[in-house]
């Protein structure tokens, strides 16, 4: 006997802000999600939950879902609300590797302001109004490119994902040294870290523009 699959949960954007059951809300949505976009920034995603939020709010956990009906509407929002601040968009119509840049630049700089956003986004999860809009800009960034739609998706796919490399390398802890450790069975470690140094380079300004032009150029 085969089990019936799980209904698929309803994107928040398409249910009522809140339930119809129930007294008088004593909060809105968006402070509900502003409070915990600021215990996120705070401490962390992990700190994020229903009872915490509440909490901060002075209400109990169980009035949370007269709006909500699970933790991953509280993420799915929060992501959301913050994706709003990549508004304004550079203007489309120039350069489009340029515009694209511009638009992982503010992607970095989202991230670097939300750390947590690295946890939430890979989540599988529906798009909200402010992350469409900004697909759509990238979308219309790409109009002059002749590739194929497909190409494009992937394109700004995989620069989203650079952006997410980026901004966790940057948030994580130096790697460990090598003190201690005979190096002479490595020569060609040794000959890389005795050579003298190459000259400085925007390394996220390069592997953008290099993902885009690789996935998006024309043979």
């Amino acid at each position: 006997m085969t089990s019936s699959p799980e209904p698929v949960r309803r994107p928040v954007w398409s249910r009522p802000a809140r339930g119809t059951r129930g007294p008088a809300p004593a909060h809105s949505r968006d402070e509900i999600v502003a409070a915990a976009i600021a215990m996120a920034d705070a401490d962390g995603i992990g700190a994020v939950s229903m009872r915490a939020v509440a909490t901060a709010l002075g209400t109990g956990a169980g009035s949370l879902y007269r709006y909500l009906t699970a933790r991953d509407d509280l993420l799915d929002l929060m992501a959301d609300q913050v994706a709003g601040e990549l508004a304004p968009f550079p203007a489309a119509g120039g350069d489009w590797l340029d515009g694209m840049l511009l638009m992982a630049r503010g992607q970095l700089d989202l991230y670097r302001r939300h750390p947590w956003l690295v946890e939430v986004l890979p989540r599988p999860t529906a798009l909200g109004p402010n992350s469409l809009a900004w697909f759509d800009h990238c979308l219309a960034i790409l109009h002059p490119v002749p590739s194929a739609t497909t190409a494009k998706f992937e394109a700004i796919a995989m620069m989203t994902g650079v952006v997410s490399l980026f901004a966790r390398s940057e948030s994580a802890a130096p790697p460990p040294g090598f003190d201690g450790i005979d190096m002479t069975a490595y020569p060609h470690l040794i000959a890389a870290f005795t050579a003298p140094p190459s000259p400085r380079r925007d390394l996220f300004d390069v592997t953008v523009r290099s993902v885009l032009r690789g996935l998006l150029s024309q043979d």
